[in-house]
């Protein structure tokens, strides 16, 4: 399982937040997703085998957000 942290422009709201969760979360290989809206970040469990975070970060982007990915510590692996 890959663990990201990603730093999401543009979201405001209890709605951002479902849309992100919810739209990440049904992704086959999604883990886990959580929205931090205070923190501007979205922590993402993936299987890399089933979806790869190019594909994540293009969902929340379809969706009017800006994403930049800062390494996890527990990842090692992201590329």
């Amino acid at each position: 399982m890959e663990n990201v942290k990603l730093a999401v422009k543009g979201m405001s709201c209890g709605h951002c937040i479902n849309s992100i969760e919810g739209n990440v979360g049904k992704v086959k290989g999604v883990q886990f997703v959580k929205v931090h809206l205070n923190e501007e970040k979205v922590d993402v469990s993936f299987d890399l085998k089933v979806v790869s975070l190019q594909e994540i970060t293009d969902i929340i982007e379809a969706q009017g957000y800006d994403v930049e990915l800062s390494k996890s510590p527990k990842d090692q692996s992201c590329h």
